[in-house]
């Protein structure tokens, strides 16, 4: 039998393995207690370069508050919320926990997390703008801060496009068409060795971003699908003529590829271009020789509104039954808003979503990181549509979306047979 993350939260009794009380250990289940003063318990997901930088941050803030220790424990991303549903489920919530999009209103629907609006200002979220305190916005209340900023970009390799003679195009005001002329031209002229770019429209973030340009929003604030039928089929069509025209690899071209930027078909030289997280740019930089110009999505000028908004690769959120909310909630301040912070842990998690403090460190930062930073702080700072929380099911939307657009990508369904397949996956997936 198959148990899902929501039965987790249903079910009482559940019981985590102690891991012990490590200052920073792989995987989390929680347990224990300190033996004395105030213990905290902080888990994220990420690697070992992430935990270290995450360490160094911690280190600074522990100093100025003798008499609380933090048990730091990191995940990798896959099973993370699994192991943070069960934690929630045997009644040990971690203080501070980072958390996905696609969980967050799920998780403040049964009022286990913690309203950080409601905390008297203990958090200061004063540097911070209306996007980013609204990505985990519920209401007038709010369930998280972002531990970074970041959005999605197309990254183009110069070097790339300067051997097979392509310009690269304006990436502020660049067209869908201009992205289809560009990548063609560098598909035909290196005799398809190379193709001119590969985007996936499985990918829900992509989706969401053209969604938005159409004229729709893909989640509605009260927790909808908010996207037509209509904006589904001009969505999977536009890959189908893509792919029909060369702009993209045939169906099949790139697979077993993993996710890291190492593995990428950028990095493996079998495209130009590729849509990437902001918060990615240094590191597909290193892997592809430097040479990439970091462009907008297109379309934003040249459909019916901006589709491209500030996100977050993941939140911090508190418990609400943490014994010690002064404590985690003080700890959070510091790693929003304490330039030292964000200069310790870099970029890791995106862009420091205090905009003071973004700038503040920029000049400290690799110049591939400012020019991420710069790229944020520009979108910051201009007229975008909001980012809608996640509503419960849309996890089961992902999956939905990147099963559908495969049948479309081997022609197993039409644009219009995938639209309707997709349309009533979403409801089913939203009850709505």
């Amino acid at each position: 039998m198959t148990v899902s993350r929501r039965d987790l939260l249903r079910t009482a009794g559940l019981s985590s393995v102690a891991l012990g009380l490590a200052a920073c250990g792989r995987g989390f289940g929680g347990g224990g207690s300190s033996g004395g003063g105030v213990q905290l318990n902080m888990v994220w997901w990420g690697d070992a370069t992430r935990a270290k930088k995450t360490q160094a941050a911690l280190d600074i803030w522990l100093r100025k508050n003798p008499g609380v220790t933090v048990r730091t424990e990191y995940q990798d991303s896959g099973p993370y919320k699994d192991k943070l549903a069960t934690r929630f489920a045997a009644g040990d919530p971690p203080d501070l926990m980072m958390m996905r999009m696609d969980s967050v209103r799920e998780y403040a629907d049964r009022g286990v997390l913690m309203d950080i609006k409601a905390q008297n200002g203990a958090v200061d979220v004063s540097a911070l703008s209306e996007p980013a305190i609204g990505l985990a916005s519920v209401g007038d209340k709010y369930f998280g801060i972002p531990s970074g900023l970041n959005t999605i970009g197309f990254v183009v390799n110069r070097s790339t496009a300067d051997r097979y003679g392509a310009e690269i195009p304006d990436g502020n005001t660049w067209s869908w068409k201009d992205l289809a002329t560009f990548a063609k031209g560098i598909t035909e002229a290196s005799g398809k060795k190379v193709y001119g770019a590969h985007f996936d429209a499985g990918t829900l973030a992509n989706l969401i971003v053209f969604v938005r340009q159409q004229g729709e929003d893909f989640y509605t604030a009260d927790g909808r699908l908010g996207v037509s039928e209509a904006s589904m089929t001009a969505w999977f069509e536009m890959f189908n003529e893509l792919r029909a025209e060369g702009a993209i690899p045939p169906a099949g071209f790139i697979e077993n590829l993993g996710a890291s930027a190492e593995q990428s078909p950028l990095a493996k030289g079998l495209i130009a271009a590729q849509i990437i997280p902001t918060n990615n740019f240094a590191a597909n930089q290193a892997v592809t020789g430097g040479d990439l110009a970091l462009l907008r999505i297109p379309g934003e000028t040249t459909e019916k509104r901006r589709g491209q908004s500030i996100d977050t690769p993941a939140l911090w959120s508190v418990a609400a039954a943490s014994k010690h909310p002064k404590e985690t909630l003080s700890l959070l301040s510091f790693l929003i808003n304490d330039p030292e912070a964000s200069k310790a842990t870099g970029t890791t998690r995106g862009v420091p979503a205090n905009a003071s403090v973004a700038s503040a460190i920029k000049p400290v930062l690799s110049a591939d990181d400012q020019v991420a930073t710069d790229y944020l702080l520009a979108l910051q700072k201009e007229e975008l549509p909001r980012a809608y929380t996640y509503p419960p099911g849309s996890s089961a939307i992902a999956a939905s979306l990147t099963t559908i657009a495969a049948e479309v990508e081997f022609k197993r369904q039409t644009p219009a047979q995938a639209a309707k397949a997709f349309m009533e996956a979403g409801r089913k997936a939203l009850g709505k």
